[in-house]
């Protein structure tokens, strides 16, 4: 059994001071909404769900600072967990991912309407529950633990896979259903119904804290915002927009992978994306016990060890469609 422990990454990004824009101009602290008086949708770019991932950050801050209004309908722009996002410590990287509870995982209104439950996280996302409930389009800035090609996450429905093929970058889509310990911002209300043309999509931009993931960002941005239609091309400098850099492939989660207990190892140290041809390969240990890849062309998702304890998921499964 090989031991593979996380890998210690550099902080290659400043964290922004984003203190400046705690009014915002909605009544709700650090968010901006902007409405063009045109017809057209409205479009929410969100960062720091977490608080270590600056890089939705550096590029929401940027927009602001550019002056970038919408042609057509309304633009929000928003820093979700700032709490956690400001107690950002670079001797302890990960440990500003959340205050209380993680961010991403209290969206059901089972959790929201509960007045028995309170948290930093939970306070946040009850403010910002109205002004979501009127937005059409949402994309939400995220990073990851460990170094990894950018990812799309769309949700288990045609009508998220489909707008991840449109917005075309990054190139990997990921559909799944969420996780068990809680409801994500992308799944939340309409965005999670088929009927619904409302639709939401979660870019994971590279690793926390390389400063590729702030030009991940920005491309996604830049793309967003022409995709809906909100802004004319010209509208944000032409360093932001990159070209396809390859065909869309979507990959689905089929599995999750939970540790039983602190003994969970990979076979090797994997950061995301790795590819198995044979069914059958062992991929891990889970307190001792083989994890088998089950099928060909097994894709892992995710894998970290980085929040390990009983009952995380430690890595997702996904089956290739194209």
């Amino acid at each position: 059994m090989t031991d593979h422990l996380p890998e210690t990454y550099p902080i290659e990004i400043a964290f922004p001071d984003i203190r400046p824009y705690a009014e915002g101009n909605t009544g709700i602290p650090y968010v901006f909404t902007f409405d063009s008086g045109v017809p057209g949708p409205h479009v929410m770019i969100n960062a720091l769900t977490h608080g270590n991932e600056v890089c939705g950050a550096v590029a929401v801050k940027e927009l602001l600072d550019l002056g970038v209004r919408p042609r057509r309908g309304r633009l929000t722009l928003a820093f979700a967990n700032v709490a956690a996002y400001l107690t950002f410590d670079p001797a302890r990287p990960d440990a500003s991912r959340f205050v209380d509870q993680d961010f991403n995982r209290v969206w059901s209104p089972a959790i929201l309407d509960d007045s028995s439950r309170d948290s930093s996280e939970l306070r946040r996302a009850r403010e910002l529950r109205p002004l979501i409930d009127t937005v059409d389009f949402l994309l939400d800035l995220h990073s990851m633990h460990e170094r990894s090609a950018p990812l799309t996450v769309c949700g288990p429905l045609d009508k998220g896979i489909e707008l991840a093929r449109r917005l075309g970058m990054p190139a990997t889509i990921v559909s799944d259903a969420g996780h068990a310990e809680g409801r994500r911002l992308r799944d939340y209300g309409d965005f999670g119904q088929v009927e619904s043309e409302r639709n939401a999509l979660l870019i994971e931009c590279g690793q926390h804290w390389e400063a590729g993931a702030v030009d991940v960002a920005r491309n996604c941005c830049a793309r967003w915002l022409l995709l809906c239609d909100t802004i004319d091309w010209g509208d944000l400098p032409d360093r932001w927009l990159k070209p396809q850099d390859a065909p869309p492939r979507v990959v689905r989660v089929t599995d999750a992978v939970v540790a039983a207990g602190m003994g969970f190892r990979f076979a090797a140290p994997y950061t995301g994306l790795e590819t198995f041809a044979e069914a059958g390969t062992v991929i891990a240990w889970n307190e001792g016990r083989e994890v088998r890849t089950p099928y060909p062309n097994c894709v892992l998702v995710m894998p970290s060890l980085r929040q390990l304890r009983p009952g995380t998921t430690v890595v997702r499964l996904g089956q290739l469609l194209d």
